[in-house]
């Protein structure tokens, strides 16, 4: 099954931060039941494409997803399925044009008009939020459950996934808000036990 054919039934994206047992803590957490792991670091490309490579190999073997936050040359030559984009990054149509036509291209949303323009662009997943705050990104603006119900209303054609302040603890009511998946970073990572902290997680997207 081709990658934009495997995200339409992703439930739970893992976005990385950098530490030292990253690739172990991925690996659990794919085992655990992560659908997409988005590799999220700021180093040049030439920095990161052992990792990069290591995480695809590793999602490969776990039947996960991989992409990449940004950078689409990173993505390129790491042979990742995708790329999730910002506002200013861009636009999904060049992704494409540089990564294939079978390549994912995830967008982020903080508004309804964003994630409406994603769906327009041809994006194949949203990330949106941020819906609580988070150290993850501090000066992000905090939109709350408010934009979870105004997304969910909108009976997107496309995945989404509430990002932002997502952990065992406000998970639930971000489901019964309507989030058809969840974005987390620490809620996993920072988990003892990765692979159950994935499929908790996951069980709550049915």
């Amino acid at each position: 099954m081709m990658p934009r054919e495997v995200i339409k039934g992703a439930r739970l994206i893992l976005v990385t931060d950098p530490r030292p047992d990253l690739a172990a803590r991925v690996e659990a957490a794919v085992r655990g039941g992560v659908d997409v792991v988005q590799l999220r670091d700021k180093r040049a490309a030439e920095q990161l494409l052992p990792l990069a490579e290591d995480l695809r190999e590793i999602c490969a073997r776990g039947g996960a997803l991989f992409t990449v936050n940004d950078d689409v040359e990173l993505a390129r030559l790491s042979g990742a399925d995708g790329v999730h984009l910002g506002q200013e990054d861009e636009t999904t149509a060049r992704a494409r044009e540089i990564l294939g036509s079978d390549a994912v291209v995830g967008r982020s949303a903080s508004s309804v008009l964003e994630a409406r323009e994603a769906v327009r662009e041809g994006a194949d997943y949203l990330g949106v939020g941020t819906v609580f705050a988070t150290p993850t990104k501090p000066d992000a603006k905090v939109a709350g459950l408010a934009l979870v119900e105004e997304v969910a209303r909108e009976n997107l054609p496309l995945p989404w996934f509430a990002i932002g302040g997502i952990t065992p603890e406000t998970a639930p009511e971000v489901a019964a808000a309507g989030a058809s998946g969840f974005a987390v970073v620490r809620a996993i990572l920072d988990a003892e036990d990765p692979e159950s902290a994935a499929r908790e997680l996951r069980s709550l997207l049915g």
